[in-house]
């Protein structure tokens, strides 16, 4: 009931501030009010969906509540930058005369934008994703493993709207790049195993000289962490819980160590993510030291624990403006390739999408990163 309530209030103010202005297209007014109400009352589908256990109608109800998710969010965003620059013109007023058909241009404008991002934004997210060539200079690499190639992957979110095909996809993508090794850095899944276990069979086919390593994200744990971990381990992906291996790669070793997600004590204390111990009794021969961390504040203790590389995703990139811009208060990085002190962070934007299937200025990616001397 209180998110019920909110999500009136907000839709409220969106009608309110669009509709009145809208009184030149009677039609237009009637629309956009049938649209913001039943935007209200489906959009919480996407979040209850999964308690209906009939399919397809589960999937049909998420597929409704995240497609209005998306164009809601434009919506509201649209709407108090009209607002905000409708103050500014209320200013100018005073100065210039302004145009009679501003207003109800402006109204118009919000809506038809809305729905264009949302089209732009569908495309985007549901696209396989492309390819992020990426290089990182390590120092005093070992000429052996000049050129080590990691294929990532993370936050794919396999669930009511991502299933076996669209990963599919992206494994054969992933295997065109012919990697050393393969990471998957969380967040897989949105769903239990008895659900999406064979959405998920397809990484069973993912192929590199090393292997394929798991990490958790959060949203294992709000999916069965316990019963993921033991599936993926079937499907014959590593799973890294605060440890590390080493590969060995020509005359040369590189420790790959892997820690549970950062909020992961929450749900299980035998969780806890804990660098220094998955790199603990590491060999003095390996001379690089790469960690698999969901989210990217793992860095600072990474940093300290030495090694030279983490992997993370988590952010999304923000998936869709504004929400970007937020980030930042959460995490220390958004996407790309970053310094924490002596530490190279690279945090994913995500090979899938979380929630509504929208991504504007933030493209999904696979990305391919070499290792290479400085």
């Amino acid at each position: 009931m209180p998110l019920m309530l909110i999500l009136l209030l907000l839709h409220a103010y969106i009608g309110w501030r669009l509709i009145p202005a809208l009184a030149a297209w009677p039609a237009l007014q009637w629309a956009l009010g049938g649209l913001l109400v039943a935007s209200w009352l489906l959009m919480p589908m996407a979040l209850v969906a999964r308690r209906i256990r009939r399919q397809p109608l589960s999937d049909r109800l998420a597929w409704t509540g995240v497609l209005l998710m998306g164009l809601f969010s434009s919506l509201f965003v649209l709407t108090l930058a009209r607002d905000l620059l409708g103050g500014l013109a209320w200013l100018a007023s005073f100065v210039w005369s302004l145009p009679a058909w501003l207003a109800p241009a402006s109204a118009l404008a919000v809506p038809l934008l809305a729905v264009l991002l949302t089209l732009w934004g569908y495309v985007n997210a549901r696209r396989v994703a492309r390819v992020v060539q990426v290089d990182v200079p390590i120092a005093g690499l070992p000429e052996a493993l000049h050129g080590f190639s990691i294929a990532q992957i993370s936050d794919v979110h396999v669930g009511p709207t991502i299933k076996r095909g669209y990963l599919q996809a992206i494994v054969a993508r992933t295997n065109a790049l012919q990697p050393d090794m393969v990471a998957v850095t969380g967040d897989l899944v949105d769903g239990s195993v008895q659900e999406l276990g064979a959405h998920v069979a397809p990484l069973a086919q993912l192929a590199s000289r090393h292997g394929t390593y798991f990490v958790t994200g959060n949203h294992e744990y709000y999916s069965g962490a316990h019963a993921w971990v033991d599936e993926l381990r079937r499907l014959g992906l590593r799973v890294l819980m605060n440890e590390h291996v080493l590969l060995r790669h020509g005359d040369a070793a590189l420790a790959l160590a892997g820690v549970a997600d950062y909020s992961a004590h929450h749900f299980d204390e035998s969780h806890r993510s804990d660098p220094h111990a998955a790199i603990a009794g590491v060999a003095d021969t390996a001379a690089v030291r790469v960690l698999l961390a969901h989210q990217p504040r793992s860095a600072p203790a990474a940093a300290a624990a030495g090694f030279h590389l983490q992997l993370s995703g988590h952010t999304h990139g923000g998936q869709f403006l504004p929400w970007n811009f937020f980030v930042r208060l959460q995490q220390p990085f958004t996407a790309g390739l970053n310094r924490w002190q002596q530490l190279w962070v690279y945090t994913s934007r995500g090979t899938g999408y979380w929630g509504p299937p929208k991504r504007l200025g933030a493209p999904s990616e696979i990305t391919h990163l070499r290792l290479v001397p400085v």
